[in-house]
């Protein structure tokens, strides 16, 4: 009997979707700690010998492990999450490794968790809610101890505008939200789709499903965020010297203060994309009336961050990196549904030689170039 071909986990990416690999004959070794396993432990399994070595973003993996792996044997890295950031994408593609994401099953999860942090922070829920944990709520006032702002009728600008940003918007309709759109890399998708949506806002509006016409409109950076009343960020991570259009602290100080002092910030996209030292300072000063974030520079937020600052509470929410976690998004065992179903399929149309063995032709392969 022929010894199986072995994977390594690095995370617990839930029993159904693992067992997908194991009905196909593969040996899997999952690393079953919450945290993620110590580095030395990953360049180990790679060194000897596993095929397939499955992801997470917590998890470097660079030059070292791709050199030991091209030795070793690895075929594939397989990673449960749309972002590669801690894939070095140019040591893939000199030792001709393909790696593997998980696109579009967390769309409408990840933009609906956007829309709800945008409503939260600007109805200021969590501030009502400690009120009435804490005892405080004694008597009801007309503006007093605080007044939030509304989130229909106003005017959201979509920051990207890619699957998540679009599906977004089409939240935003619902609302009867006015939106800005911008992208920053053109996209000649983006015209098209603003017309599809124009169309179903005249719709809303000739049924009296809203009581006025809304508007969609394209917009420079600038532009939308000086009229925008929210500010939702959905771009992709890209470092000064990578993209025409890098985004890295695309929202610094110069940006934020043009935002209007009533205006709220929103980041389901990646940290590094907002200041945020200028953000703690523009919440401080009173240059934007709130945030939310669900992104950091550094993960998991920093005890010194300038955003664990005391006095922006009130104003600031702060969850951690959670959007995508709702259950079958995240653990589905379907690819067309779950991050672990598609993580899954990625490694096993690299491993069975799925789309006639060509990198190229797989849908979940990131550095197509390579091959």
């Amino acid at each position: 009997m022929s010894e199986r071909e072995r994977i390594f986990v690095t995370c617990d990416i839930g029993l159904e979707a693992l067992d997908r690999l194991r009905a196909r004959g593969f040996e899997v070794e999952v690393y079953d700690q919450v945290h993620p396993p110590p580095r030395e432990l990953v360049l180990e399994k790679v060194r000897s010998g596993v095929v397939a070595l499955v992801t997470t973003l917590r998890d470097r993996i660079d030059e070292e492990v791709f050199a030991a792996g091209a030795a070793a044997g690895l075929r594939v890295v397989s990673q449960i999450a749309v972002g590669v950031d801690n894939i070095e994408r140019a040591a893939a593609n000199r030792h001709r490794i393909p790696f593997t994401h998980t696109p579009d099953v967390l769309t409408d999860a990840t933009a609906e968790y956007a829309f709800f942090m945008m409503g939260a922070v600007a109805r200021k829920l969590y501030p009502a809610e400690v009120q009435v944990r804490a005892h405080q709520w004694t008597t009801w006032h007309p503006y007093l101890p605080w007044l939030g702002d509304e989130v229909t009728g106003r005017t959201l600008a979509v920051i990207g505008t890619g699957r998540i940003g679009q599906s977004m918007v089409g939240k935003a309709i619902g609302f009867d939200m006015d939106v800005l759109c911008h992208n920053p890399s053109r996209s000649a998708a983006l015209g098209a789709f603003v017309t599809s949506v124009r169309r179903v806002m005249d719709l809303r509006f000739r049924e009296r499903l809203s009581t006025r016409r809304q508007s969609i409109e394209v917009a420079s950076l600038e532009d939308a965020l000086r009229q925008a009343d929210f500010v939702s960020l959905h771009v992709p991570l890209t470092m000064p010297g990578t993209a025409a259009a890098p985004t890295f602290h695309l929202i610094d100080e110069a940006r934020l203060r043009l935002m209007k002092p009533t205006a709220y910030l929103v980041n389901t996209a990646r940290g590094p994309v907002v200041d945020e030292q200028a953000l703690a300072k523009a919440l401080r000063e009173g240059w934007i009336a709130g945030a939310a974030l669900d992104v950091f520079e550094k993960e998991p937020l920093p005890a010194d961050s300038p955003l664990r600052d005391e006095s922006l509470l009130p104003k600031l929410r702060l969850f951690p990196h959670a959007a995508s976690a709702a259950r079958a998004t995240r653990l589905s065992a379907d690819p067309d549904v779950g991050m672990a179903g598609r993580c899954v399929q990625g490694a096993l149309d690299v491993l069975e030689g799925r789309y006639g063995g060509d990198p190229k032709r797989m849908p979940f392969v990131v550095n197509k170039e390579a091959f």
